[in-house]
């Protein structure tokens, strides 16, 4: 190959800090609420493995109070643990939160129901003729 080829010295890895990682997931994250992460990724040149992996980092603490230029590997078990028991988490904590609005509407419903009812008795009253 010419020395004038793009990558005559071979592909080069870019390198993201603790702070980049973050700021990206949280441009994704707000990307993927108007569904436009995708174009997110295009734009800035990223995988969605790339914000898998950096989310996993981030749910386990990895990413907190890094300097710059700090290296970052791999999540211990332990880490990749507390990452998933904070995913598991934030999914119960999701359905709670559905469980008690569909009981708070039902409990309205019902409320609803038995005052149609007690109308609905007292005003049907049989006719003598």
């Amino acid at each position: 190959m010419a020395s004038t080829h793009p990558r005559a010295d071979g592909p080069r890895r870019r390198v993201f800090s603790p702070a980049d990682k973050l700021s990206h997931l949280a441009a994704y994250e707000q990307a993927c609420e108007t569904n436009e992460g995708g174009a997110y990724l295009r734009r800035e040149g990223l995988y969605s493995s790339l914000i898998s992996e950096w989310r996993k980092q981030r749910d386990a603490g990895v990413l907190d109070g890094k300097q710059p230029g700090a290296k970052i590997g791999k999540l211990t078990a332990e880490q990749a643990e507390i990452a998933r028991l904070k995913q598991e988490l934030a999914r119960a904590n999701k359905r709670l939160t559905t469980t008690e609005a569909a009981l708070d509407i039902m409990g309205k419903a019902h409320a609803l129901l038995d005052s149609l009812s007690e109308r609905a008795d007292f005003g049907d009253k049989p006719n003598k003729r």
